[in-house]
């Protein structure tokens, strides 16, 4: 009688185990100690899977075992964040397995954290917290809006006092191309970076203002357009028109912000590091502070942009060009820099290893911020 009922108890002890086993989690990352990082991905009936990782200069092969999974290990990476996907038979594919993805207006990709021995700057710390305000108004300059309306982000430092003495320094801060004014933030960390920065007592605080980016909401639509002249310079030129009469006048009658130009920043990468340079050396007389990380100048006429260009009247207290020299903006960059310096412009001129990725923009704020409204 035992043993029957004993063989009459297993599959009602069984089935659960089972059960479990068919619906244990699929892990499609693991980073291991070493900082390596092994992914992946279900996909029976793909014959070629490849692994795209930021920062890696080639994509990377993966296997197949017998299960359908394709397996791929990286090198030894450094602390960071990471966009990566994959491309099964040449097809761009997201990781099904990580909701963590970018924010982005052309296309997405997921994104994994590679932890540090110590806390990085874009990381969440026990600091003392800024504090990100988002507005939304009316435009009447950008084209291509529902119901014309428009956005940015500004970042008040912690402890920020709207009837202090002395008004706060402002940083114009400005996105990439197919990014939103959510890019610096959500991505880029950059609420998190001057947190951390500020904790350090390695910046001064400042307000910073991250706005939408574009002229013409059209000129996100396809890559292809960084190759016409025309339609960079009409988004570049209504851009620079709604920050200076739209979105500069909100933030200075909204916040306790100085409207001295030797107190104004401006700074951007690719696309807003484009428009940087081009606003802040065509406007010297509102910005004493301007930087570009990889900034997008390989169709600039900088001849006759900046013909009028003079060093002594500019009295610039920092101008700053970075690019990464894996970067297929690093020639542009490094001939934008040589015309300058004929214009005996003093050019910071920063190259550091990497490519077009928000780990070298990130590595650039976290440098460039430090030296913003600093004595001389």
């Amino acid at each position: 009688m035992r043993s029957a009922r004993g063989l009459a108890l297993l599959p009602i002890v069984s089935a659960p185990l089972v059960a479990a086993q068919a619906l244990a989690p699929f892990r499609s990352i693991e980073i291991h100690p070493d900082r390596t990082v092994t992914f992946s991905y279900k996909d029976s009936l793909a014959a070629k899977v490849e692994l795209l990782v930021d920062g890696l200069n080639k994509p990377v092969s993966m296997e197949k075992n017998a299960a359908g999974i394709w397996t791929a290990t990286t090198p030894s990476l450094a602390p960071q964040i990471y966009g990566y996907h994959f491309e099964a038979n040449g097809d761009f594919r997201l990781d099904p397995e990580n909701p963590s993805t970018t924010i982005n207006l052309v296309d997405i990709s997921n994104v994994f954290t590679v932890p540090g021995d110590t806390p990085q700057p874009w990381e969440e710390t026990n600091v003392p917290h800024g504090t990100l305000h988002h507005h939304i108004y009316t435009t009447s300059t950008v084209l291509g809006l529902q119901q014309n309306q428009s956005s940015y982000y500004v970042y008040t430092p912690p402890g920020y006092d709207a009837k202090a003495k002395k008004p706060y320094p402002v940083l114009y801060l400005l996105h990439g191309w197919s990014d939103s004014d959510a890019g610096w933030t959500a991505v880029g960390r950059a609420n998190l970076i001057f947190d951390n920065l500020l904790a350090d007592g390695r910046m001064k605080p400042m307000v910073v203002v991250m706005p939408l980016g574009y002229g013409d909401m059209s000129f996100v639509h396809d890559f292809n357009v960084w190759e016409d002249p025309a339609a960079i310079d009409h988004n570049t030129d209504l851009f620079t028109r709604t920050l200076l009469t739209e979105i500069l006048p909100h933030v200075e009658s909204e916040y306790h912000v100085s409207k001295d130009r030797s107190d104004r920043a401006i700074a951007g990468l690719s696309m807003g590091g484009l428009e940087s340079l081009q606003i802040g050396l065509t406007h010297t007389g509102m910005f004493a502070w301007i930087g570009g990380f990889s900034s997008a100048v390989h169709n600039l006429n900088y001849a006759r942009k900046l013909v009028s260009l003079d060093s002594q009247a500019a009295d610039l207290r920092l101008l700053w060009i970075a690019c990464a020299t894996e970067d297929s903006l690093i020639e542009p960059n490094r001939r934008f820099v040589a015309y300058l310096k004929t214009k005996d412009m003093p050019v910071t001129q920063i190259e550091t290893p990497g490519l077009h990725t928000w780990m070298v923009w990130r590595d650039n704020l976290i440098h460039f911020a430090p030296l913003l409204f600093q004595k001389k």
